[in-house]
């Protein structure tokens, strides 16, 4: 049993010499002991210690994985219009992310996505305020359905680039493309409607901020996007 223990306070060793010593350990044993049971049981230790072994391996590497792809994210981001908004909007998923443009490219436009649909919702329900002024209801109005626009346009985006293949990649990348684009527009002419002094000041600064925020991650996604397409060039 002296021998099980000193397995045991070596199973840290690096895997090859934890083989080696547990085999050489079995052969002591077998001549050592009588009956099946201590073989069988020295064998499940073999296993269960390997496989031990192996997870601390890969526990070892997954921050150096992780730290890849924070960079990664990051550098990516260095090239869009919005970096800070880039990266922290991004490297909440950067485990999904890896160091892979496709999928830079794909969670940018999932989150843009995800963003665009709450602030329409949220723009949907302000419109029934009460005490708005008639220009601010017939802009709200207008900003409700530039929105409802913009989030149609990111949505076929997003379902295109899930099934982009490389015989059509150009013509479909051109039309994810345009599609980003013309979300961007969209929400750029909602915010258009809050110019000038009519509109009351507080709803102004609410919608203008949630827009500008929605309108901005729209860019940076389209960013990537045109980062990704070149990659194919």
């Amino acid at each position: 049993m002296d021998i099980l223990w000193f397995v045991y306070k070596r199973k840290t060793l690096l895997f090859p010499s934890l083989i080696a010593n547990l085999q050489a350990s079995l052969q002591v044993t077998k001549r050592d002991m009588e009956g099946s049971f201590s073989s069988h049981f020295l064998a499940a230790l073999i296993i269960f210690l390997s496989f031990t072994s192996c997870a601390n391996l890969s526990s070892a590497a997954r921050p150096a994985a992780e730290k890849a792809s924070t960079e990664f994210i990051r550098t990516s981001c260095g090239t869009t219009t919005y970096p800070k908004l880039c990266y922290t909007s991004l490297s909440a998923h950067a485990s999904v992310i890896q160091t892979s443009p496709k999928l830079l490219a794909d969670t940018a436009l999932a989150v843009t996505l995800s963003t665009a649909r709450s602030t329409s919702s949220l723009m949907s329900k302000m419109v029934q305020s009460h005490g708005l002024k008639p220009r601010e209801v017939a802009a709200m109005h207008d900003c409700v359905e530039e929105l409802s626009d913009s989030v149609d346009q990111l949505r076929k985006a997003m379902g295109e680039m899930t099934q982009i293949k490389g015989s059509n990649f150009g013509l479909m990348m051109n039309d994810i493309q345009t599609w980003v684009s013309a979300a961007l527009t969209d929400e750029d002419t909602c915010t258009d409607g809050f110019a000038g002094n009519a509109m009351n000041g507080n709803l102004k600064t609410t919608v203008r901020a949630r827009v500008v925020n929605m309108a901005h991650m729209t860019s940076n996604a389209l960013g990537l996007i045109n980062s990704y397409a070149s990659l194919h060039n």
